[in-house]
């Protein structure tokens, strides 16, 4: 037997938190009556559903890794008719993204049906290091370099954290590396536009000990969970109370 939310959050349908929120306004229900927050139920005796939908608690979460290419974008839902990262992998589990990148942008993304990772792996205050490979529409000096590296105030009022910032490779060019471990909407983007700076290419090769290797754009790889072992933060001893 296991909580509701924890066995919600396993087969796909968000963290725990968001499982709680499901359970609160009344679309859980196991064998056919309204689940209880805070009730426990058996994932593989019990008849358990969202909004009809069939829970199928008992199986293990699956992970992928997926070069996203530009124009597809970072959602499981459909917008506009543009195509989503989930639309570009083959898997018959609903797996929602981790690490959104904007539709210009492109790199690594990584899908699963694990909630509670996917919610631990993008809040900010664990801190899980993104490494971005970036072009920009001129080579940056080391005015600009350092300012980035110390932190830039952005057009919401708020510094960015310090972030390490390189060129890629010898002598002056338009790329750099950039590592950051907190992940505020377009940061890049917004960082070089503060500088002075325009990004032409964005690509993600890093989240945490995830890389994304050889893989070319509108492909992707299963990964093992052992991948995140030492991504995936011990939980707090209360945690399987909750």
């Amino acid at each position: 037997m296991e909580r509701l939310q924890k066995i919600l959050a396993r087969a796909g349908f968000g963290s725990r938190r968001a499982s709680e929120v499901l359970l609160r306004e009344g679309r859980v229900f196991v064998n056919g009556r309204p689940a209880r927050l805070g009730e426990s139920a058996d994932a593989e005796r019990d008849k358990i559903t969202v909004d009809g939908i069939r829970v199928r608690g008992g199986r293990a979460p699956s992970y992928f890794a997926l070069n996203k290419p530009v124009g597809v974008v970072s959602t499981n839902r459909a917008q506009d008719g543009r195509p989503t990262v989930v639309d570009l992998v083959a898997s018959p589990r609903r797996l929602f993204p981790v690490g959104r990148l904007d539709a210009d942008s492109e790199g690594l993304i990584l899908l699963t049906d694990d909630g509670d990772l996917a919610q631990e792996l993008s809040h900010p205050r664990y801190g899980h290091e993104k490494e971005y490979r970036v072009q920009l529409d001129r080579a940056p000096d080391e005015r600009q370099l350092e300012a980035w590296r110390r932190g830039v105030v952005l057009d919401d009022g708020r510094r960015t954290a310090h972030a390490v910032v390189h060129r890629e490779g010898k002598g002056v060019n338009a790329w750099i590396r950039v590592v950051l471990t907190e992940g505020r909407k377009r940061q890049v983007r917004r960082t070089a536009e503060a500088l002075g700076l325009r990004v032409r290419r964005l690509i993600r090769v890093r989240f945490g000990p995830l890389r994304l290797g050889d893989l070319a754009p509108g492909e992707w790889r299963a990964v093992p969970a052992t991948t995140f072992r030492s991504l995936r933060p011990a939980p707090p001893a209360d945690r399987e109370k909750a």
